[in-house]
């Protein structure tokens, strides 16, 4: 039995393509292995604090250092990461924002990736001082864009800063088991969007067929 940790982060509901994809995913999934449990994690309608000098001074001061004052400042930071850390899979359904991804998800990023938590850093070690502590997961990233040309090969690749970036930050952490479904046209609409669409569905029931991880 694995826990599935689902994550989205449009702040749209019924309009969000990212977010209904990342549903059928999950509950394609949960038909497909039955005994997994899922927890839910919506960061898009319900965004987090960013982090602030308070949040820094935590994460970066031994735990026998913390005041009153600072253990508070972490506190939702810990839960997040212990959730994070609980978890044996990831999907994570996000729209592309001005290349990027949007700031909501952003801020989840920076709470749980935390120095002694889920990367070690260990200066002694020149060559390769960053060490992952995240370890042994699997990760589905279901990407919606509203124009098209932006996946690996399209006109647009360069100007793609979500999935390569995502890519790169959970790798940094230890998660290299990475596979992506990506729906472009949204806005173009039409046969191009109806037929993205049809692409990810294929997609994601090839890919929650997939074995679970233990």
């Amino acid at each position: 039995m694995a826990n599935l940790l689902h994550i989205d982060a449009s702040p749209r509901s019924q309009r969000s393509h990212s977010r209904r994809l990342s549903g059928e995913f999950v509950e394609t999934w949960k038909t497909n292995h039955p005994h997994d449990t899922v927890t839910y994690r919506d960061v898009g309608r319900n965004p987090l604090p960013h982090i602030d000098e308070a949040w820094i001074a935590a994460a970066y001061s031994p735990p026998e250092q913390l005041t009153p004052e600072l253990k508070e400042a972490i506190q939702l930071s810990d839960q997040l990461v212990d959730e994070f850390l609980a978890a044996d899979i990831y999907v994570i359904g996000t729209p592309m924002y001005n290349f990027s991804i949007p700031s909501a998800l952003k801020a989840y990023i920076d709470h749980i990736v935390r120095i002694g938590r889920t990367f070690a850093f260990t200066p002694e070690d020149s060559t390769n001082p960053y060490k992952p502590l995240v370890l042994g997961k699997k990760m589905f990233i279901i990407a919606a864009r509203g124009g098209s040309g932006f996946s690996m090969g399209g006109q647009y690749e360069l100007w793609n800063f979500q999935t390569p970036y995502l890519e790169k930050l959970f790798s940094f952490i230890g998660i290299t088991d990475i596979s992506l479904v990506e729906m472009e046209n949204e806005e173009i609409g039409g046969e191009g969007l109806t037929e993205a669409i049809a692409n990810a569905r294929t997609q994601i029931a090839h890919l929650a067929a997939q074995k679970s991880t233990p």
